[in-house]
C-alpha cells in the first residue's frame, strides 16, 4: 500500500491560508448558532423569547444580527432583550 493519504485536508474550494476576507459585520442564524455553540432551533427559541439581541431584518426573509453587538452582549453576560437594550442606552 502507498504512504499517500486518501484524502487531503485542504480542499480544492478553500481559499488560500494567506488570503483572509474581511470579518463579517452581521451573522445569520446558522452563523450565530455555531458562534455560540448550539442549534439552530436554539436560536430560533431563544429569538422568539426575547433572549437574544434584536436582529435586524434585512427583507422579510433576511434576518441578521450585528456580530459585534454579539460580542458586546455576551462580555455583558448575555442578558435578556429587555435588559440588553436598557444596557445599550446606559452606554450612550
Amino acid at each position: 500500500m502507498s504512504d499517500i493519504p486518501l484524502r487531503s485536508s485542504v480542499m480544492p474550494s478553500d481559499p488560500p491560508a494567506d488570503v483572509a476576507g474581511p470579518a463579517p459585520l452581521l451573522v445569520d442564524a446558522r452563523s450565530l448558532a455555531a458562534l455560540l455553540g448550539v442549534s439552530l432551533r436554539t436560536i430560533r427559541a431563544l429569538d422568539a423569547g426575547g433572549k437574544l439581541p434584536r436582529p435586524i431584518r434585512l427583507t422579510r426573509g433576511c434576518v441578521r444580527w450585528k456580530l459585534s453587538e454579539i460580542h458586546d452582549w455576551i462580555n455583558a453576560g448575555a442578558p435578556d432583550r429587555a435588559t440588553w437594550a436598557r444596557i445599550r442606552a446606559a452606554r450612550s
